[in-house]
């Protein structure tokens, strides 16, 4: 062992006398390992905003949606036959039938939204005002900072409370506990009973996913909704056309809006903005979704007023697609690291040809074929191990400036690291065999003859 130690200890000596050739010759395995980190990192990050958006739309939600068209649109390219029909809109009754009929629906929650002000002690601040029923939160897997959610009293009979979003309480109770305190939406006092813990994902892109940034949003109980802000099924945007007005039910108070004939309006009779249903398994999505479908239909005179999605399979989608794209990233860098073995095999060969006369010289002496293959081959392991180490290195700074400069989260794992420095020792050994095993095929007569 001591012997091969000495082997190594002329190996190391050689790199050192030739620094720039020794640093050329691993620069190849340092720019790929550095590409495979950089990009293990992005599908990573890719991975987990994945699994934080899953969290967020909720495991096995299905979400229905109206479908709102201007009014003017609607007239000139709708169906006559559509027309004559009536649908009443997404209401509350559909949520509550969807629960009573559907056996796989595990829970479900309507919502009702209204974008306004909020007042409180001479702040004034937008917020989006949410209708929603208690099974929400636990739809989205929201949780409590402090105080409760809405109890059956609250929902059965639209009690003015509500439960807040971190970035709320931050705004108006800095300083303060907002449980019990009294907050102004719109025209009416709310009850703060609860406050939400602040979430930490930038999803706002995704929301047309079943996405809310919930931290700034502020929940009353549905029947709150539509007892004390708006129901939009108690209003009939024609019940006037003939005199050009139109009532809105909002804030507490009936308000008469004017319309000029020829004038874009939009006739939004649905009393929902969405309903939130979760299944039991999701294996149960494609089928409940189906069902839903023609039930819906069914109950909205076959009128195609809405729209299903599963944020969920839509996520997976995409999670597929970025999966490929990684592994092709990922392919791409790893030829680099063979780029670079290849390098150390060409730069190993031409050293050998350099160094004739000193294999010669060694085996003159009574160096055996082991000692010079020894000799080689630690030489071409310690390149391609300093090119690695370097390269992880280079890899996680690349890593960190993507996440700090491109807004596109990477995470670093141990295992990428583990992996793209073992490929890199192991490129060394593979690349550097056969120039070893060459050198000590030398004929030590010849290799001292050699000019």
């Amino acid at each position: 062992m001591k012997r091969y130690f000495h082997d190594i200890v002329i190996a190391l000596e050689s790199i050192l006398a030739n620094k720039l050739k020794s640093i050329l010759t691993a620069l190849g395995i340092i720019f790929g390992v550095a590409a495979v980190i950089s990009m293990l990192a992005i599908g990573n990050g890719a991975q987990q905003e994945i699994l934080n958006q899953i969290k967020m739309v909720g495991v096995n939600n299905i979400v229905i949606n109206p479908i709102v068209q201007d009014e003017s649109s609607s007239e000139e390219n709708g169906d006559k036959e559509q027309q004559s029909k009536f649908s009443r809109g997404l209401t509350l009754l559909d949520a509550e039938s969807i629960y009573k009929i559907m056996p796989s629906v595990k829970m479900i929650s309507p919502e009702i939204v209204l974008n306004s002000f909020v007042m409180q002690k001479g702040k004034r601040s937008a917020a989006k005002l949410l209708g929603v029923s208690n099974d929400y939160f636990e739809l989205y897997n929201l949780e409590l900072a402090s105080g409760t959610f809405f109890n059956d009293y609250h929902e059965d009979h639209g009690i003015q409370v509500c439960v807040i979003g971190a970035n709320i309480k931050s705004k108006f109770f800095s300083d303060e506990n907002p449980v019990n305190k009294y907050i102004k939406f719109g025209h009416i006092w709310l009850k703060v009973i609860g406050v939400l813990e602040r979430g930490n994902f930038n999803l706002t892109a995704y929301e047309n996913t079943g996405v809310n940034v919930y931290n700034d949003n502020i929940y009353i109980p549905v029947k709150t909704m539509l007892l004390r802000y708006q129901n939009r099924a108690l209003v009939n945007s024609k019940m006037f056309s003939g005199s050009g007005t139109s009532i809105i039910a909002g804030f507490g108070f009936m308000s008469i809006r004017s319309s000029t004939p020829g004038e874009n309006t939009y006739s939004n009779y649905n009393q929902l903005d969405k309903i939130i249903v979760q299944v039991e398994e999701t294996e149960q999505l494609k089928s409940t979704t189906e069902v839903l479908s023609r039930m819906i239909l069914r109950r909205h005179s076959e009128v195609k007023d809405f729209e299903i999605i599963v944020p969920e399979l839509l996520l997976k989608q995409q999670q597929r697609t970025k999966d490929v794209f990684n592994i092709v990233l990922g392919a791409i860098a790893s030829i680099s690291l063979v780029v670079g073995g290849i390098g150390i095999m060409n730069i190993m060969f031409a050293s050998v040809m350099e160094r004739i006369k000193e294999i010669g010289t060694r085996m003159a002496i009574g160096a055996k074929k082991t000692d010079i293959v020894v000799q080689f081959l630690s030489e071409a392991i310690m390149i391609s191990i300093s090119g690695g180490f370097i390269g992880v290195l280079f890899g996680i700074i690349i890593a960190k400036l993507i996440n700090q400069f491109a807004d596109i989260l990477t995470i670093v794992s141990p295992f990428s690291v583990v992996v793209a420095f073992g490929v890199s020792a192991a490129v060394g050994v593979i690349f550097g065999y056969s120039p070893a095993k060459r050198a000590s095929e030398k004929d030590p007569i010849e290799s001292l003859r050699y000019e």
